[in-house]
């Protein structure tokens, strides 16, 4: 475990090595699982913003979904906001590819240039997983077995997770943090 200021890094975000492998999992991390996406308050503020301008970027299902039960929805579970989901599996702001492999259409909206979100920084994270206990950010590694692909990719290139999300690690807490998180690290290495 490390401690930079008030977040407690997990072992397995620096030890255990992972690399999304889209090619032989094809995304299903947007349409597995209980509940979509967490979000932040901010994330709920901004989507509410940008929806109409990441609209033309979703499906009709998709799109037929968010406007009836709305841009994102409380689940009573985990006592948290989360993106809306289709038939209780999809994202709702989940679409496909020419080859069949699931994209962010709030990420394909900002890749355009319609708007300034990347997408929710859980997505972004994935597959860090953040709680906060009052105190400490609590930063860990989310094991999931639909993610083997990525794992053995991660060991073939020797990609530790923390490295593997560090751009979104950067966006969520700085760059200071990641340079702490790396020199935390190569000290446990030595």
């Amino acid at each position: 475990m490390i401690i930079i200021e008030d977040k407690i890094i997990g072992d397995e975000v620096v030890e255990a090595q992972f690399v999304c492998n889209l090619k032989a999992c094809k995304g299903a991390c947007c349409w597995e699982g209980d509940y979509g996406a967490p979000l932040t308050d901010e994330e709920r503020e901004i989507l509410s913003k940008i929806y109409e301008d990441v609209k033309p970027f979703l499906t009709e299902e998709g799109k037929a979904v968010i406007e009836s039960q709305g841009i994102y929805v409380y689940v009573k579970e985990s006592k948290e906001y989360a993106t809306t989901l289709i038939d209780n599996k999809a994202c709702a702001y989940m679409t496909f590819d020419e080859i069949g492999v699931a994209q962010c259409g709030i990420e394909q909206a900002h890749r355009a240039g319609a708007t300034d979100f990347i997408k929710p920084i859980s997505c972004h994270l994935y597959p860090v997983r953040i709680e906060n206990n009052g105190i400490f950010d609590m930063i860990d590694y989310d094991k999931w077995e639909i993610c083997s692909a990525a794992c053995e990719l991660g060991k073939q290139l020797q990609m530790p997770v923390y490295q593997f999300v560090k751009d979104a690690l950067i966006r969520k807490y700085g760059e200071e943090f990641y340079q702490a998180l790396e020199g935390a690290v190569s000290s446990m290495r030595q």
